[in-house]
């Protein structure tokens, strides 16, 4: 497909890019957020400092609400839209640990609804055997076949490592829709919007080149929107 008709939307709260790499540690679905910055001393403020450094204070805790926010209801509109459907069955070229069926970070943990809460490591979503190995894929179906329009990958963590999207039609087919440059960053979504396919389908395919972004690479979620007529 012509790179021009397709729409590449991250979902970014602007208080919660960090740009981090995700670490692991075996045996154990710990969220490994990023260390905060250390907070410095500021200098002795001006007599007329006080009154403008609250009024800034107060102004950034407010863009963080906001932000924060912003973030919660575009999450929840995704959880909730009608035209939506989450994977049932997963497959992967590999899997950490050698994880099977129901077992943390597992192709299993790739199918329902979000489930992890925070940025890092977590065995609740899918992970590759090793870190930053190169090339590793996921292969989704869906309950429902449909004419789509949008596919939404929930990444959380070392975010940004999809290079292409493919769907299969009823024949099995495969039908490259996106190849490019994955800009999510920390706990977000990465939406490829397309024109209506002329055929229907209730397979997607993910690859990843997991040494694009140094770390773990976890998927926690992906949804294929679209509708059966």
């Amino acid at each position: 497909m012509n790179r021009s008709a397709v729409l590449v939307v991250a979902f970014i709260s602007a208080s919660l890019i960090a740009g981090a790499g995700c670490g692991k540690k075996p045996g154990t679905a710990e969220t490994t957020a990023s260390k905060p910055a250390a907070v410095q001393t500021p200098a002795a403020p001006a007599p007329h400092a006080p009154a403008a450094a609250g009024a800034n204070s107060v102004t950034a805790d407010t863009t963080a609400k906001l932000n924060a926010a912003d973030w919660a209801i575009k999450q929840d509109e995704i959880k909730n839209d009608p035209d939506g459907q989450w994977a049932t069955t997963a497959t992967a070229s590999s899997t950490y640990n050698d994880a099977k069926e129901q077992e943390d970070w597992s192709p299993y943990q790739l199918t329902g609804i979000p489930n992890v809460e925070r940025y890092g490591d977590d065995g609740k979503a899918w992970a590759p055997k090793t870190e930053d190995s190169g090339i590793e894929w996921i292969d989704l179906k869906f309950d429902k076949p449909v004419f789509a329009t949008e596919v939404r990958v929930r990444e959380s963590c070392g975010s940004g490592a999809i290079i292409r999207l493919e769907l299969f039609d009823e024949s099995g087919a495969a039908h490259t829709i996106w190849a490019d440059v994955d800009p999510t960053k920390e706990l977000n979504y990465l939406i490829i919007k397309f024109p209506k396919t002329t055929y229907k389908t209730n397979r997607v395919k993910l690859t990843l080149a997991t040494n694009a972004v140094q770390g773990w690479n976890e998927i926690d979620a992906v949804q294929l929107v679209g509708k059966a007529l």
